[in-house]
This record gives structure tokens, sequence and C-alpha cells, in this order.
């Protein structure tokens, strides 16, 4: 067989796509459980009014098939004073911990960490030691940024005929973490007395927003301050307040209207006294660190070679297929709630309620083709005024169920792609034990949606022998079928679109099942 040598070389155009991923996920639980003596300088403890615990963890380590994370335990005690006259007094402590986690595989990218969660029991052995019993649970994520090379585009000396197609492919544009460090006061109205000893003191985040400027992130949220005191004249009082902040962390590069993923975080909460201009402690400065966990994104549409062929040669492309992504949905979505409940305990007992805090759990997410519906509990807590002078204070604890259709253009995303917060929260009492809940729960979803390439990596150019050529019809009448294209016909009888449409006066690659058409092997 007479073959016609010639050497084929191309250049192949490619460019990177940077896609964001996120592996499995690995849940663990353990058991932190201590003794704990209360310092000398604190008063015996009487009874516990109120607790929580935050766990810190300070380093995650890979060691063989495990994952070794170490921290503390970092927790606060209400309590009534073993007295006569049982005054409210506070403690807090740190109990350091190491867990071993087992890991299934070897990670697939970097380790993070979700959540970290506890569940604090204090119980009173004496008034002089205490017994701390905690249910910690740790969420680790792994999370990595992938580039895809997709091929645009083929150059070289002989002719080849192209085919494109295009994609708006979401490609991520920067990553990273970075804290705003927030700093806020709070005076006190002038029914309330000076500040004298802070006893108790919880900051929670509510509403937040974040828009992508031009090299910046802008931040604005709230702050959800609860501090109870006790005043210079040894009588307790407290303050509630919503405190708005708002900031920025620069992130070169970005413009308004690129998509992004926040994921934020409170932390080093530190609330103190201060004087005012009358030299009077009469405001509350509040400093924290935000966490912001950034993913960056923007869409572009890109050719990507789908196919080609040489009138000349066999063309066998090596093809492999890569998984990009692009943009579904950005929903952000609130579920309220107002919920009456009916609590015959304190039906006598309750004076007035201090502050509440929520916590959102969600049960069961399912996606339908409405959206996806989300069955969960909000876990509620208030601490209220009781009339009883032995234990001036108490604490309701529960849950109220919610139901939720986070609309989304039906699939499911990620759990990565979906999170949550408690915006608002109150509580108030209608009287006869019973008390309204209301409640704005936002659910924020960002989903991708795969988009599935044959990319074309490279190709293998044989060049056919003369008598194959010349065997080739010159003239074929053809009787168009389902699925038939132009294309599909030009490189199966060794043409081109061009010549096709000219020799059937066509002036677009439209073609219906039935049609005839004439195909002229194209002169080489």
């Amino acid at each position: 067989m007479n073959k016609r040598r010639q050497e084929v070389s191309m250049e192949y155009l490619k460019k990177e796509i940077r896609t964001f991923q996120n592996g499995k996920t690995v849940n663990d639980q353990f058991y932190i459980d201590d003794d704990y003596n209360v310092p000398d300088a604190k008063k015996d403890v009487g009874r516990i009014i109120i607790s929580d615990g935050t766990l810190q963890v300070e380093e995650m380590k890979q060691v063989e098939n495990y994952l070794k994370v170490t921290g503390k335990l970092e927790f606060r005690v209400l309590y009534t004073a073993d007295e006569t006259i049982p005054e409210p007094a506070s403690l807090e402590g740190r109990i350091p911990f190491e867990e071993m986690i087992y890991l299934e595989q070897e990670p697939d990218g970097n380790l993070v960490l979700k959540t970290a969660d506890v569940d604090l029991t204090v119980t009173v052995i004496h008034s002089r030691k205490l017994n701390i019993k905690t249910l910690a649970e740790i969420t680790i994520g792994m999370e990595k940024c992938v580039g895809e090379e997709l091929t645009t585009d083929i150059e070289g000396e002989n002719p080849v005929f192209k085919k494109t197609k295009e994609e708006e492919l979401l490609k991520v544009f920067a990553t990273g973490k970075d804290t705003y460090r927030i700093k806020e006061e709070v005076s006190l109205s002038g029914t309330k007395e000076n500040i004298g000893t802070i006893l108790w003191t919880d900051v929670t985040g509510g509403k937040a927003d974040t828009q992508i400027g031009t090299d910046e992130l802008l931040i604005q949220g709230e702050l959800n301050i609860f501090c109870l005191y006790e005043s210079v004249e040894e009588k307790t009082d407290w303050i509630n307040r919503t405190v708005p902040y708002e900031g920025r962390i620069e992130c070169m590069g970005t413009v308004p209207g690129m998509y992004h993923q926040a994921s934020l975080n409170l932390t080093d909460v530190n609330v103190e006294a201060r004087m005012d201009e009358n030299g009077e402690m009469r405001i509350l400065g509040i400093e924290a660190t935000l966490e912001v966990r950034l993913v960056v994104y923007e869409e572009e549409k890109i050719q990507i070679l789908e196919d080609m062929y040489m009138l000349d040669h066999v063309c066998v492309p090596d093809i492999k297929e890569k998984k990009c992504f692009r943009l579904k949905l950005q929903n952000h979505s609130k579920c309220r709630i107002a919920e009456e409940l009916t609590l015959p305990e304190l039906k006598d007992n309750i004076f007035q309620i201090c502050y509440c805090k929520g916590k959102i759990q969600p049960e069961s997410t399912k996606a339908e083709e409405d959206g996806i519906h989300i069955e969960g509990v909000l876990h509620l807590m208030f601490l209220y005024v009781r009339e009883d002078d032995q234990m001036p204070f108490g604490v309701w604890q529960g849950m109220v169920p919610f139901t939720y259709l986070l609309e989304n253009g039906g699939g499911e995303p990620e759990a990565e792609e979906l999170d949550w917060t408690v915006e608002q929260l109150s509580v108030g009492l209608m009287g006869n034990g019973e008390v309204e809940v209301k409640a704005v729960l936002a659910f924020n979803c960002f989903q991708k949606e795969p988009v599935m390439v044959q990319n074309i990596e490279s190709a293998k150019f044989t060049p056919m022998s003369t008598e194959e050529l010349e065997n080739r019809p010159g003239i074929v009448g053809y009787f168009v079928k389902n699925g038939d294209t132009l294309w599909n016909l030009a490189k199966k009888y060794n043409t081109t679109v061009e010549n096709i449409k000219e020799v059937n006066h066509m002036e677009k690659e439209d073609v219906n099942k039935g049609d005839k058409i004439l195909i002229f092997k194209q002169n080489l």
C-alpha cells in the first residue's frame, strides 16, 4: 500500500480551569470528663444557673491513619453563691484534650475543621469542686483546588478542520482565610445601674451579609450582646442589645458581580467595662475576631475543541473526561418561626426573661423537584428571673421543630454548599406559663452543576494512502437521516461544511430528516 509520508506537527492550545472541590467529611464524638477545683478567689458554689463551653482546636496533625486533634475545652459557669443571701457569681476554666480520629482513607486535599460542638454538663460535687462532663463532636472536611486543562484550539502547518463548543464554566478566582477584628461599644441606658462586676456575657453573630467589591470583600453584620453584671451597689442588672458592624477584607483583583462562598466564625470574644466621658462605668467594650474562609468564583465562556479531522490524514484523538462546574443557583432565603409554647413548670415562677439563644440542627435534607425539603429543630434556651430569692435566676431549655422548603431549581447540593444561621430570635411572656417564640432562620445555598467535558488531550495523525484517497467517491447523493449534521457528513465524505453548503446553495447548517443533498469530495 502506497503511503504518503508526511510528518504532522500540531500545537494544542490549553486553558486551565481551577475548580474547588469538597471531599468526604469525617465526624467524631468523644467525651471530656474532669473535676475542677474552684479558684480561691471565687465564692463557694451553691447551685448552677447556666453553663456553656467551646472547643478550641489548636492543632490537627496526621499520624499514619489517624488525625491527632489537640486543643482546649473552655467553659464558663454562672452560679449562685453558697451564702445566706445567694448572690450570682461566675467562674471559667480550661481543660486540655487530645483526640485521635481514624481516617478510613488517605486525605485527598487539605483537612479543615468544619464544626466543633459541645454538650456541657456541670455538676456540683461540693462547694469547692465541680465535675465537668462534655460530649464533644468534631466535623473534619477535606477540600482542594484542582486545575483542569481544557483544549481550546489546535494549530499547525497542515490544514485542520475544527469544531468547537462553547461552555460557560465556573472557575475559582481566589481562595483563602483571613480575619476581621470587630471593635464596638455599647452605652448603658439612663435607667441602668453602673457596672461593677461582669458576671456573664454572651456575644453571638446574628444577621450577616457579604458582598464582593473592587479588590475587597465587604462585610455587614450584627452582634447579639447580653451582659449580666453586678452594680457598684451590689444589685444585679443586665443589658441585652443588638449591635451592627461593618468592615472590609482585602481581596485583590476581585470585581463586583463575582460569585463567592464565605464562611464566618466569631472567635476570641472579649467584653469589658469602660468609663464614659463622666468617668462612670457605663460602657461595654466588645472586641472579637471574625474568621473568614472565602472562595471567589468567576464565570467564563470558553470555546472547547470538540472534534477535528484532516482531508488526507486519519485523526485519532486521545479523549479524557474532565469534571468542571457551572453555577446553578445562589440562594439566600429565610424561614420564619412563630410558635407558642405552654410551659406549666414555669407558670408561677417566672417574672421576666433576660435573654435567649438558639441553635439550628437540621435532621434531614431531601431534594425534590421543587427544591430542598429541610426538617430540623431549633434548640432554644432562655435565662429568666424567678420569683424566688434563694434562686433568683433560672434557665429553660427545649426544642422547636420546623420544616422549610428551600427553592433551588431542583437537585441536591453537597452538604458543604448549604449553611444556616439564626438571624433573629425572641421569646416573650404571654402569661399563664405560656411564651411566644419568634425566630428568623437564614439558609444559604450555593449550588454548582457538574459539566462533564470530553476533552481532546492530543491526537494521532496517520497519513492516508494514495489508493485510499483515489477510491473515495467524487460525488454522493445523500438523504439526511435522524441525527445527521453537516459536520459529521463532511468528516465522513472527506469534504468541508462550507463545500456542502456551497454546492447545495445553503445559507445555514440546519438539515432535516429526508432532505436530499449532494456531497462532492474536496480537492486536495
